[in-house]
């Protein structure tokens, strides 16, 4: 086994997926890749795109060895984020899974964050065993400061932190999660840290994901949102209506859900 063929086997286990643009960083070009396909060391998946083949051909990469390849292999700032980070970490476990609407919203979606205006490549875009849903915060260089390493079936991913996955779903609201899914989250997050969720907001361009974020900490009266100095927070000026024909909430000037009420 020559050294380059040898290096991508040592690299990549069965299961893998592997990029041209790693393979041409290691001195293997697309004639090389394309001979390596040819006897079974690879198999082409989209142009630039291979996978390790594994013993059984039925067998897909996994929407972890797809998005642990984006992470790794290219420059594209991408991590797991909001509800699937939350999922991952084991901070969802309190949710109401019997019901229908929280159940469809965890099946077969898993939530990203990119950095800034970032293009994703066509074939991680249309890799069609998941949805990916997209975070678009705003919040200013908290990808990799608010992000921590984990691993999912075995691969390495960079995920949101507690802190930033819960300001992303929160951000999410209306568009990819309801506010009564979102609260129910908030529920559980009794551990986050005030120092982190501080930065985050501190950071954040985003008016309304700030209020609902900080109202949520008082609903539920957790004792980090005690320690943010909301001085420095950007809640901006005039009403935001969060849900239709729900409360308004004086204090943050937001509409929620008529369920929640201060007592």
């Amino acid at each position: 086994m020559n050294s380059k063929l040898n290096l991508l086997v040592n690299e990549f286990s069965p299961g893998s997926v592997v990029l041209q643009q790693w393979l041409g960083q290691n001195g293997i070009s697309h004639s090389l890749a394309q001979k390596y396909v040819q006897n079974g060391w690879l198999e082409r998946l989209a142009n630039g795109v291979f996978y390790r083949p594994q013993k059984d051909p039925k067998v897909l990469p996994t929407w972890a060895t797809v998005l642990s390849a984006l992470m790794y292999q290219t420059d594209i700032k991408v991590h797991l984020a909001g509800l699937s980070s939350l999922q991952q970490q084991g901070l969802s476990h309190y949710l109401s899974l019997n019901s229908t609407n929280t159940t469809n919203q965890l099946k077969n979606k898993v939530w990203i964050g990119t950095d800034g205006k970032q293009t994703l490549p066509k074939w991680f875009r249309e890799f069609c065993q998941v949805e990916w849903i997209y975070c678009k915060n705003k919040v200013d260089n908290q990808h990799v400061k608010a992000c921590i390493p984990i691993t999912v079936n075995g691969k390495a991913l960079l995920a949101s932190s507690a802190e930033l996955a819960a300001f992303e779903v929160v951000s999410a609201i209306g568009r990819d999660i309801s506010f009564e899914h979102v609260a129910e989250l908030f529920q559980g997050l009794v551990n986050l840290s005030p120092r982190k969720v501080q930065t985050i907001l501190a950071s954040s361009k985003a008016i309304q994901a700030n209020r609902v974020f900080l109202f949520l900490g008082h609903y539920y009266e957790h004792q980090w949102v005690k320690r943010i100095d909301e001085s420095v927070v950007n809640l901006g000026a005039g009403k935001r209506q969060v849900v239709a024909n729900g409360h308004y909430d004086r204090q943050y000037k937001i509409t929620v859900p008529s369920d929640f009420r201060f007592h």
